[in-house]
């Protein structure tokens, strides 16, 4: 085995060029720091995935799709890249005895959660939902809402941090679109960081981080090659899933990284040949079939195009999870068929699939606090003796498992790294 070979040292690395490592970044250079981003894959942005498909004039996203909540970060990072954000839809539809019925699953979910603030002991969501005297229809709408919304399993999520969640009105809030996707955005922000001089390494894994007070060495690979790298000091944006399975590990945060989860996520975008629901239900946003392996299906609303993505999150998506894409895809369209009938089968004309628990750089979709979870988020934000930072959507806790959270956490870990 070749040994590794040192290259120069860096004054601040960040480890991850998803939204979080791009915002920290920004904020470094914007600071007057050098920057070294490492990103493992072979593009920037992490679990924001913004794809094409032949045939079609919108952008397709595999990962992150809305802005949700106030999302403050997020709109000001799209104000300064000259993008907006467009409103969707937010008319729903539930499939039931053959027939689609009005309904707003948010709504109902919400009002499912409504007394989980006021637990004395914290309990898991199932346990919670199986107390309340609520009708059949509400309890499946608030299960496959847990389970899509927050990818979370009923079994293993905190009760309280759903009825804290959603008692915000974030469920049924507007949740807009950025123009061009998310793609869009960081592709801008990759640009101006290395306008700025930020150097920015793709296809790189770092392995390990050996640190003490004021300097650390980073071990890692550029496609199999390996070297070791000095820092002054390191901001971790690793997803939670990546941080709990490795390469890279933190042994002073298995304490907190016990008390989270990430959520398995499975999205499947599919292009039709003609948008046959806008027939059978125009003008609806979301299709909901709560016993489908994908509960959920939406259009690109107030867009017009004949594309579908099918999503399925927490034990539905853990199923699924590991499986070839065209299995997937047939899961997929099994779903639309539950929701519009065999026919819709037969438009099929492009797909693309993506796993986000089997995929090695994300090892899931985002994430949320197990039972008694409270203060994971920020055990996990907290430094490592002034040398080592954390920042990603999991270290956050006012707007966890969303790209607001990962921007908002990003700036915050480079301010504490320049203080």
């Amino acid at each position: 085995m070749r040994r590794a070979r040192a290259t120069p040292a860096a004054d601040f690395v960040v480890i991850g060029a998803g939204a979080a490592g791009l915002a920290a970044a920004d904020e470094l250079t914007r600071g007057g720091r050098s920057v070294l981003v490492l990103e493992a894959r072979e593009r920037v942005g992490g679990r924001c995935w913004t794809r094409r498909l032949s045939g079609l004039d919108i952008p397709v996203e595999l990962g992150a799709e809305f802005l949700h909540g106030e999302a403050k970060l997020t709109h000001a990072f799209l104000e300064r890249a000259g993008l907006g954000a467009t409103e969707s839809g937010r008319e729903q539809r539930v499939a039931a005895r053959g027939r689609l019925q009005p309904a707003d699953a948010f709504a109902e979910a919400q009002r499912a959660a409504q007394e989980a603030t006021h637990l004395q002991r914290d309990m898991s969501f199932a346990a919670f939902l199986a107390r309340q005297r609520l009708p059949a229809r509400t309890k499946a709408l608030a299960t496959m809402m847990v389970q899509g919304f927050d990818a979370a399993d009923p079994r293993l999520v905190s009760a309280k941090s759903i009825g804290e969640e959603w008692g915000g009105g974030e469920l049924g809030d507007s949740q807009p679109r950025p123009q061009g996707g998310y793609g869009a955005l960081f592709d801008w922000l990759a640009r101006e960081l290395l306008g700025r001089g930020t150097q920015l390494r793709l296809g790189t894994v770092v392995h390990g981080v050996n640190w003490r007070r004021g300097s650390a060495t980073l071990a890692a690979s550029f496609h199999g090659e390996r070297f070791t790298l000095g820092a002054r000091r390191v901001i971790v944006t690793l997803p939670l899933g990546v941080l709990q399975s490795g390469p890279l590990r933190f042994p002073e945060k298995r304490a907190a990284l016990a008390r989270l989860e990430s959520g398995p996520v499975i999205r499947v975008a599919m292009r039709f040949h003609r948008p046959f629901w806008e027939e059978q239900a125009p003008g609806i946003a979301f299709f909901h079939a709560p016993n489908a392996p994908f509960p959920t299906c939406w259009t690109p609303l107030p867009l017009r195009a004949p594309l579908l993505t099918a999503w399925a999150g927490g034990p539905k998506a853990a199923r699924l999870s590991g499986k070839r894409d065209a299995v997937l895809v047939r899961a997929a369209l099994d779903s639309v068929s539950a929701i519009f009938g065999r026919a819709a089968e037969g438009e099929i004309a492009a797909a693309y699939a993506h796993d986000w628990r089997a995929d090695p750089h994300a090892r899931g979709g985002y994430s949320y606090l197990r039972v008694n979870g409270e203060g994971a988020h920020e055990a996990l934000a907290a430094p490592l003796a002034g040398t080592v930072f954390f920042a990603g959507e999991a270290t956050e806790s006012e707007e966890p498992g969303t790209v607001a959270g990962a921007l908002r956490s990003g700036i915050r870990a480079a301010r504490e790294a320049m203080s």
